[in-house]
């Protein structure tokens, strides 16, 4: 398991990883990204702006660093990261298939990305990865795994990723909506032969939406690391647009509303590591104050308190704009 380069790190920010999707294309959901990134969306204005997060990030901890084919160019962005930073080896590499990448470089797209699992993607988007990142990637997962996603089932899918797991690749699945639960419970009983195919479990579980928690504890307790993805719920849970509760808690740890909302996750002991969705590198540094917020039991039962119903959640997420 890559990850265990991380049981050897000594940074408290080595558990927080930095996500790609927010700065690997041009349009995104995360609220007040139009503020973050400006006018300049280029290629070579977003991969200057990942090349410097990643540079600022792991000079600070981080270790892993997370991006997907649909992020646009997020690979390619960090390949070329990686291949002008060739001495770095201590770092972990995720990404991910199962969607398409489809707005062609606008913020104004009819759809961003289009979801498949079928096999045929996978074996497409598998060479496309291969080709950017070689054998610099250690993990690779399903893009947004649901209850009723034929990746669950489809057995020469199973065959073709246990192949890839035995040549050296991680294997491991993200899940997405209101039935994250029902979906991890789902992919933890998947087996090929007496072994399981997935090490790895990406999902959404922030102060808004702890519907995952109990599954995400049995994942761990099954051996897989678990990856906690939109920490901030989009911006939802980052300063100005925080909740009261959120804010007033940021006030008395001395952090920004950011950085108790990955607190929180952090806590969880099922969480391996913590994704940062940062898209310039002061936001990154307020994120990562989160691995030093020592939030105390009664914070924590105040956060609790906000909890939405996972469908509510859910359905805000849909209605968010891409930037």
């Amino acid at each position: 398991m890559p990850f265990a380069r991380l049981a050897t790190a000594t940074t408290p920010t080595c558990h927080i990883g930095l996500g790609l999707a927010a700065i690997g294309r041009p349009g995104y959901i995360t609220l007040g990204r139009d503020e973050d990134l400006g006018a300049d969306r280029s290629v070579e204005a977003l991969r200057t702006r990942t090349h410097e997060l990643l540079d600022a990030a792991y000079a600070q901890g981080v270790r892993y660093f997370d991006a997907a084919r649909s992020y646009g160019r997020s690979e390619e962005f960090l390949a070329s990261w990686l291949a002008a930073n060739p001495a770095i080896d201590d770092i972990v590499v995720g990404s991910k298939w199962g969607y398409t990448y489809t707005a062609d470089w606008r913020t104004d797209a009819e759809a961003h990305e289009v979801k498949d699992h079928s096999l045929t993607t996978y074996e497409r988007q598998r060479a496309e990865s291969a080709e950017l990142l070689g054998d610099r990637l250690d993990l690779y997962q399903i893009h947004s795994v649901t209850p009723e996603s034929p990746a669950l089932t489809d057995k020469e899918l199973h065959a073709e990723l246990a192949e890839a797991a035995a040549r050296g690749l991680t294997v491991g699945f993200s899940t997405s909506g209101p039935a994250q639960a029902d979906a991890i419970r789902a992919a933890l009983a998947v087996t090929v032969g007496s072994t399981f195919l997935f090490r790895t479990v990406q999902a959404t579980y922030n102060v808004l939406d702890t519907s995952a928690g109990p599954a995400l504890a049995e994942a761990h307790e099954a051996g897989l690391t678990v990856i906690v993805k939109e920490g901030m719920a989009n911006g939802r849970l980052a300063d100005p647009h925080a909740p009261a509760a959120v804010r007033a808690i940021a006030q008395e740890a001395g952090v920004g509303s950011d950085a108790v909302a990955l607190a929180f996750v952090l806590r969880r002991p099922w969480a391996g590591v913590v994704l940062s969705g940062a898209a310039t590198t002061t936001q990154l540094a307020s994120n990562l104050h989160a691995a030093v917020a020592d939030l105390d039991d009664g914070q924590v039962a105040r956060l609790d308190t906000l909890a939405e119903e996972p469908g509510a959640y859910w359905e805000h997420r849909a209605g968010l704009p891409w930037h």
